[in-house]
């Protein structure tokens, strides 16, 4: 019960009755354990993150070959890596990949959290199902898929056993249809996680939205469409994060299953880095289109934090 100071007198201090009104004041404590917990994650963080792209970003001004050096030449390594073919080829792959793999899975996502909304049975089962993909490491992913795609080992071969003899069905071997098996592949290890992402999201919206949809006689598909999906902005954006930064850095699932060929079909930026950073000994010229890779990952997270501003502050404006 709080007690409140007689006129004349002072009231009592640690009170909420206090002559000043003021709260007391609490000291922070520090958790000694907690810092030297975090002290090495931070410390990796910065010395492999932060220097590393820095250092990076200096680099591709210079021209250094086998071993890293300091002779800066200005934009020459830029001007070198656009008018590359072979760089070129590998953006135009890195967007369509990153297009059709974006588009599909958000859209298998979110199908795919709407099917486990329904209170299904066993529905911790199909979680780990639609989860175990992505557990799997992605040179393991795309051995698989290429043993799939194989035409003398996979689905071509087992189908024209069973007595389709004219099937065909080996895009891997195809400068044309390749990057889609790609796309494939990838589609098989990603879209758990943004299933995941979804239900997450779906299971947030409020119970009354629900029934206010009901009562207004609004079919049950419009209302996961039309009202729930939109509400689901904080799900749609962190899911299209990962995503996005999922595929500027693909380079595991494609050796495992192309190598970048046919030809160069499937030529990816992390792999061309890779390249020239090793087979090549540029040095120079990696780093450069790494710096490149790093652009759009910037933008993207410039971007999330925008909106995540932009919200708070019409937020406080209400």
């Amino acid at each position: 019960m709080t007690q409140i100071a007689e006129p004349g007198e002072r009231a009592a201090p640690g009170f909420a009755g206090t002559a000043a009104g003021r709260k007391p004041r609490t000291r922070r404590k520090f958790n000694i354990q907690s810092i030297l917990g975090t002290t090495p994650m931070i410390a990796t963080a910065i010395g492999v993150f932060v220097i590393c792209i820095i250092f990076s970003i200096i680099w591709s001004f210079t021209s250094s070959k086998l071993f890293p050096n300091f002779n800066f030449v200005g934009l020459s390594q830029y001007e070198r890596l656009w008018r590359t073919d072979r760089w070129i080829i590998s953006v135009q792959n890195v967007f369509v990949y990153g297009v059709l793999s974006m588009i599909v899975g958000m859209v298998f996502g979110y199908l795919l959290a709407v099917f486990m909304d329904q209170r299904i049975r066993q529905e911790d089962l199909f979680r780990s199902i639609f989860l175990y993909p992505f557990a799997m490491s992605l040179v393991v992913t795309g051995l698989v898929w290429q043993w799939m795609f194989d035409p003398n080992l996979g689905i071509q071969s087992a189908v024209r056993q069973l007595g389709w003899t004219s099937f065909e069905f080996a895009p891997l071997v195809k400068q044309e249809t390749a990057l889609y098996g790609l796309v494939l592949g990838g589609l098989w290890n990603g879209v758990g996680v943004t299933m995941a992402i979804m239900l997450a999201g779906l299971r947030g919206v409020d119970a009354e939205i629900w029934k206010a949809a009901k009562v207004d006689g609004i079919p049950t598909w419009k209302t996961y469409l039309f009202i729930v999906l939109p509400m689901m902005k904080g799900a749609i954006a962190t899911a299209f994060i990962l995503s996005a930064t999922g595929v500027v850095r693909v380079f595991d699932i494609v050796i495992a299953m192309t190598q970048g060929g046919p030809g160069v079909s499937t030529q990816m930026p992390a792999i061309y880095v890779i390249q020239h950073i090793t087979d090549r000994a540029n040095v120079g010229q990696g780093m450069a289109a790494a710096t490149m890779m790093l652009v759009p990952v910037m933008v993207i997270i410039s971007l999330q934090y925008l909106f995540q501003w932009n919200a708070k502050r019409k937020a406080a404006r209400t």
